[in-house]
């Protein structure tokens, strides 16, 4: 009986040093990515060097309406600002500009920094004109004191009679300002429970793309801040202009009359390939996004937004100067080719691909035998960040990749297949854990060994 008992006790130890070991290895694999998730993509802070200057906004005429995408001090979701800012720049009817609590870079979650045009103070001084519409993205934490300002801001601009568009989480923003107390909204369809609770005064709803309550369109995840921006669009343009810009932007299945219910979702065994990417981190590759002036805003935004949640990849900006402006004005800062760390591969965002590449930078890639990919040449925007995210990662990352920024996939081929490193690390983790769960009795047989070597030998 003894003897059962300890061979009971020696199995249960073993199980629990190997279950230990793998949980260790997930929760400091976990944070790593988390971290690095939240944490801004650009690295360039030189010494000395010059803030960026985002260039000024032209005045609105009479029949224009003024668009102000507020950034978070924090860290904001990228897509969430720069889809939205898209959407409403390709109008002539509106006037858009950025503007955060500080003159200086605004990070971004995974991305490059965006420099904003205005500060908050200055609509209160009239430098900055009024908004009429006010984009509220996701930050990283909505209900800290280091984004107070952004909170009152917005508090005031909704009091003045803008229409707010609050993207994703930014509806988290927006429930803590009491902007949302009974009204009915929505969110990223991860935090509507966690939204639920801390803000019950608010209806939280599920499946829909996007919710319109007076002055107050919520969208759903990410990317559907694009026909949330259309709606906006609708309602203060006309439909014609929506459509119009619509199809420039290119979101699938969408039209003024396109219902908003999405399908529900939660996470499921489809999105293991992304939870193994956030819990062994070790050996992720670092794709360098090559950036030059006149980008699209979304083309931009995808690259960056499909790594971030994937877990797949880190991307990296890159430039030659450090900075460049969009195809409709917006400044961000990138790293430059002195520091920047060295990539494995370097992707190009936009239609042109590796033909619009800076020659500067394709000799730097040259020198480091880096291959250079193609983002966009085959579909543009989010359809492209994905398709290149599959080739890359696999079909199965790309398609939880997708239901994380509530992005329809029916009418992509999403053709890849995973590398080897996630097996690999996977291997080594059991290994490792093996190797525990084994120690206890590599002890007791060194102990035994001791115990039977003679006193005098």
């Amino acid at each position: 009986m003894r003897l059962l008992a300890r061979r009971t006790l020696s199995v249960a130890s073993a199980a629990a040093l190997a279950l230990l070991t793998l949980v260790g290895l997930g929760v400091a694999g976990a944070r790593t990515s988390l971290a690095a998730a939240d944490a801004p993509a650009t690295t360039h802070r030189s010494a000395g060097a010059p803030t960026p200057q985002a260039p000024q906004v032209r005045p609105a005429s009479e029949d224009q309406f003024v668009v102000a995408v507020a950034l978070g001090a924090t860290g904001t979701v990228g897509s969430d600002a720069l889809a939205p800012y898209e959407v409403f720049a390709s109008s002539p009817r509106f006037v858009v500009y950025t503007i955060a609590a500080t003159p200086g870079p605004a990070p971004t979650q995974g991305g490059p920094d965006i420099v904003p045009v205005y500060t908050f103070s200055d609509t209160a001084t009239g430098r900055a004109p009024r908004p009429d519409v006010v984009v509220v993205p996701a930050v990283n934490e909505p209900g800290s004191t280091q984004e107070a300002p952004l909170r009152a801001w917005v508090t005031d601009q909704a009091q003045g009679g803008a229409h707010i568009l609050g993207v994703c989480y930014g509806s988290g923003v927006l429930a803590e300002t009491g902007l949302l107390d009974g009204r009915t909204a929505t969110s990223h369809w991860s935090r509507i429970t966690q939204l639920t609770a801390a803000h019950p005064n608010v209806t939280w709803v599920r499946g829909r793309r996007f919710v319109q309550d007076g002055p107050i369109t919520t969208t759903a995840g990410v990317t559907s801040g694009i026909p949330g921006a259309l709606r906006v669009m609708t309602d203060l343009a006309g439909p014609d202009e929506a459509t119009r810009v619509g199809r420039r932007v290119g979101y699938p299945n969408w039209s003024v009359s396109e219902p908003t219910d999405i399908p529900v979702q939660s996470f499921s065994t489809r999105d293991v390939p992304v939870a193994l990417n956030a819990v062994l981190p070790w050996g992720r590759p670092i794709v360098g996004v090559a950036l030059n002036d006149g980008v699209g805003e979304i083309d931009l935004a995808s690259i960056f937004e499909v790594y971030d949640v994937s877990y797949a990849a880190r991307a990296v900006p890159i430039s030659v100067s450090g900075t460049i402006t969009t195809r409709h004005g917006l400044v961000v800062r990138t790293n430059t080719l002195t520091d920047t760390p060295t990539p494995t591969r370097l992707a190009v965002p936009g239609p042109a691909g590796t033909a619009g590449l800076d020659p500067r930078v394709h000799e730097w890639g040259a020198e480091r035998h880096l291959p250079v990919d193609a983002v966009h040449v085959t579909a543009p925007g989010f359809d492209g960040a994905l398709q290149y995210l599959a080739s890359r990662a696999g079909h199965t990352t790309a398609v939880s990749a997708a239901k994380l920024i509530d992005y329809p996939t029916s009418q992509l081929p999403l053709d890849g297949a995973p590398g080897p490193r996630v097996p690999v690390l996977l291997a080594l983790g059991l290994a490792l854990s093996a190797t525990a769960a084994a120690v206890p009795t590599l002890l007791r047989r060194a102990r035994r060994t001791l115990r039977s070597v003679p006193a005098d030998s």
